[in-house]
């Protein structure tokens, strides 16, 4: 296995692991609360609630990683290695931590905020992802 083929590999096993500490996180900060009902969240809630912002949190990863990991999946399947590819993975995971890190911690309706800039490092990413697998496959 190549270096660039191991770093790709552990970047993608490390986001998989974030995606499963945010839905600790919000599962037991959700269940916590008084008079929790399983599936369902208060629609009282805002961002001045750190459950409202776990739980929106774990679902604004969950709807980015179908592309994320459809990506790095195809990648995979075409035994695609690429030094730019590497570090596009690594740069979506890293902006996808500080995204989660920034929502946990700034309770705020402004938009843009600065968690934003981080979502949007990571969409640029997947999309840069998603153009260098098309020029793989057209060459």
């Amino acid at each position: 296995m190549t270096d660039i083929t191991f770093s790709v590999y552990l970047a993608f096993y490390l986001y998989l692991v974030l995606l499963l500490v945010q839905w600790g996180i919000a599962t037991v900060s959700k269940a916590k609360q008084p008079n929790a009902v399983p599936g369902k969240i208060d629609d009282d809630l805002s961002h001045d609630s750190f459950v409202f912002r776990a739980h929106r949190t774990f679902h604004n990863s969950l709807e980015n990683s179908a592309l994320f990991i459809g990506t790095v999946l195809f990648a995979f399947v075409i035994n695609y290695q690429s030094s730019a590819f590497a570090l596009c993975v690594w740069v979506y995971v890293i902006a996808r931590v500080i995204h989660m890190a920034l929502y946990y911690a700034i309770a705020t309706e402004k938009n843009p905020s600065p968690r934003s800039y981080f979502f949007l490092i990571g969409i640029i990413a997947n999309v840069v992802m998603l153009v260098l697998l098309g020029m793989r496959l057209v060459m």
